[in-house]
């Protein structure tokens, strides 16, 4: 019976979308508010947010991920390009998410015009993930893209807390993030827009903090780049009085924290916080399957720590640079000729 509700549901929600450029360029659909350049029929593209010239950097790395027969899921997906994008690699699901929905017209135009199917959940505030994705039974994924998020909440942790159940052991998780470049374990608030005008942009984490909390939540750094703020021709204002930029680094879920060596602390905290126990469900995480999910990209020896073996973001940050993007592609634009 829930199997013939949703296809009637699925019916009778289906939209009719422009089939001539002409009938397109008169569309509402055309002419409004888009987060992203989006191509809906040959020629015709969108106005986006963003410059050509600035590189999409989650994108650039999923490139490395063999997303085939693989699980996805899109965390903040606006209009769905990255969904678009797995689903064009391989992927077998994605899920989409976001806090509402406020793009699902363009979200099905996406679908329409490129010929893919993703699901989409309305989640709310990004905290509790996993308990709100688990009520869906969509709680378990090869992939994760976690990008362009953390500063626009309150608990960057809590978010990421929230996530890290969802990630299949061994999988891969995506996290990007405006970060300030030093190498203190800080984070840096948004006072009077100082950092960004955008008025739903809290914290700026440094990359030393990021590079953290990821390895306390068992999620090893694997690969990353970085595209400083000065670099990036828009009408926004990031440049403040740090150095400050985009970082995008690439995770491999493990079974335990890694702390370095010099560290006695994590693994105690691990151990014996009230939080670390209460607020991430570890039984749930423990009982993921394992994924093999591969990832074809191998970072410089240079760049790995000594005791570790993760990448330490601090010393790759001025290495894994990518000032521009080389193309179209690689870039916040999304083209009907595009596979990845």
């Amino acid at each position: 019976m829930k199997t013939i509700v949703s296809r009637i549901r699925e019916r009778l929600s289906r939209q009719s979308f422009p089939h001539s450029a002409e009938d397109l360029r008169k569309s509402d659909l055309f002419a409004g508010w888009w987060y992203y350049s989006v191509e809906l029929l040959p020629g015709l593209i969108t106005k986006g947010q963003y410059p050509d010239s600035f590189p999409m950097l989650p994108r650039i790395l999923l490139r490395n991920c063999d997303l085939r027969g693989t699980t996805c899921l899109d965390v903040g997906s606006m209009e769905g390009l990255l969904p678009v994008v797995m689903c064009r690699q391989g992927a077998k699901t994605v899920l989409a998410t976001d806090a509402i929905d406020h793009c699902r017209e363009k979200m099905a135009a996406l679908r329409h015009y490129y010929g893919v199917k993703f699901e989409f959940h309305q989640v709310g505030l990004m905290y509790d993930l996993a308990s709100k994705l688990r009520k869906s039974r969509r709680a378990s994924f090869d992939v994760i893209n976690l990008s362009g998020l953390l500063y626009h909440v309150f608990s960057p942790l809590m978010v990421l807390a929230g996530v890290r159940p969802l990630l299949k052991k061994n999988g891969l998780m995506i996290v990007s993030t405006n970060v300030v470049v030093d190498d203190s374990f800080a984070m840096q608030f948004n006072n009077a827009g100082r950092l960004q005008e955008e008025p739903n942009t809290f914290w700026y984490l440094s990359v030393g903090a990021l590079d953290y909390l990821l390895r306390y939540l068992k999620l090893a750094p694997i690969d990353c780049l970085y595209i400083p703020h000065r670099d990036i021709k828009s009408p926004v204002r990031y440049v403040a009085d740090v150095e400050s930029g985009y970082l995008s680094v690439v995770c491999r879920a493990k079974d335990d924290p890694i702390p370095s060596r010099e560290d006695n602390w994590m693994l105690k905290s691990a151990q014996h916080s009230w939080e670390y126990a209460g607020l991430i469900d570890w039984d749930f995480c423990n009982r993921q399957a394992v994924t093999r999910v591969p990832y074809s990209c191998t970072i410089e020896k240079n760049l790995l720590r000594d005791d570790i073996e993760t990448v330490d973001l601090l010393r790759a940050a001025s290495r894994r640079v990518i000032h521009e993007a080389d193309g179209s592609s690689d870039a916040h634009i999304l083209r009907l000729a595009d596979i990845s």
